[in-house]
């Protein structure tokens, strides 16, 4: 115990990082007590106090986390960060960190979610708040910054290319890898020379065009990180709970259900949309070219865009009377059935049929 307090005055108290420290004790705590909580009103323990619903209105913790968070941040500027002060405030604006994150989830998609498969998005939130707060700590700077030093053209340089490999690898799709390599440099570079996940962003734009790149993409997707997934909803689930199963005819399935399709909709109808002003773009320039080529063309000649007149004109003639004569023409049916093309290859099975009206 002496040498843990010495530590922590050497290190901790010393170096002028009390606040923080307790902002981060505040934030763990907040959130170990914040899940316990609605681990037991979950389980409908009898002994829990429960929710918070005064006249039937159900208070979400992140209501009093917000309480909290202007607690610690105006309490800091009103006292001019002195002490004792801002180590106290530093705490409470943990404790509020912790308990408005708990919910990031539902201020995201706003809508309770707090117990689906999008709850998920609240512990990545927290978790890397911790790390992030962690780093803080132990004296990993964003970017490598130190404050006071001597500008440097070579570590300008570092903190440039660290940062657009940061950006590559978010848009990669590595998420925790992009944010964690703001912190550490050299991680994010990994990141940026590894394959992209095929569902990010990178993919769409790079691998569209190269099939063998995202056939890779996919299988590595199939083989790493699907068990990468599954450890961290393994950890998750552990940690926070696991979310419910919800049936296929369940209210709030049907509710999802119903946005997705509606901005399937929204996207296809604006697809429509820009498909149909192409086109009428595209038969108002062969008009106006027509409407060009027939005011320098003589009268009777052939219009170029459309072919000359009358060759055209007897070529029709000419299927009509071939129709009415009724000839048989030979049809080539591949091996399953929804083809029909002239037979030219001897494995193909042909049938003759009777072309009329």
């Amino acid at each position: 115990m002496t040498t843990l307090l010495d530590g922590y005055r050497e290190h901790i108290v010393a170096a002028h990082k009390q606040p923080l420290f307790l902002l981060l004790v505040g934030f763990i705590t907040s959130f170990v007590f914040i899940r316990f909580s609605v681990r037991m009103i979950r389980a409908q323990v009898r002994w829990w106090p429960g929710n918070v619903t005064p006249g039937g209105l159900h208070i979400h913790h992140m209501v009093f986390g917000l309480g909290f968070l202007l607690l610690g941040g105006i309490g800091v500027f009103a006292t001019y960060g002195g002490h004792p002060w801002i180590d106290w405030f530093g705490l409470a604006f943990g404790i509020g960190c912790g308990l408005v994150l708990d919910e990031f989830a539902l201020i995201l998609h706003l809508d309770d979610v707090y117990w689906s498969e999008q709850g998920r998005k609240s512990v990545d939130a927290v978790i890397f708040g911790i790390l992030f707060t962690s780093l803080l700590l132990v004296g990993y700077v964003p970017l490598g910054v130190v404050p006071g030093e001597e500008t440097r053209w070579g570590l300008i340089t570092i903190i440039s290319v660290n940062s657009l490999a940061s950006v590559v690898t978010l848009l990669k799709g590595k998420v925790w890898t992009g944010l964690l390599g703001i912190m550490v440099p050299g991680l994010s570079w990994i990141g940026a020379i590894r394959l992209a996940r095929p569902s990010s962003p990178w993919a769409r734009w790079r691998y569209a065009t190269r099939p063998r790149r995202r056939a890779r993409a996919l299988r590595r997707e199939r083989l790493l990180h699907r068990r990468a997934d599954r450890a961290r909803t393994w950890l998750f689930d552990l940690i926070a709970g696991a979310p419910d199963k919800v049936p296929a005819n369940h209210p709030a399935a049907h509710r999802v259900a119903e946005r997705m399709a509606a901005r399937a909709s929204a996207h296809l109808d604006a697809h429509a949309a820009r498909a149909l002003a192409r086109r009428q773009a595209r038969l108002a320039d062969r008009r106006s070219a027509a409407a060009a080529g027939t005011a320098g063309r003589a009268p009777g000649a052939a219009d170029p865009a459309v072919g000359p007149g009358p060759d055209r004109s007897r070529l029709a003639q000419q299927r009509r009377r071939t129709v009415r004569a009724g000839r048989s023409r030979a049809f080539a049916v591949g091996p399953t059935g929804l083809e029909s093309r002239p037979a030219r290859h001897p494995r193909l099975r042909t049938h003759t049929r009777r072309i009329g009206r």
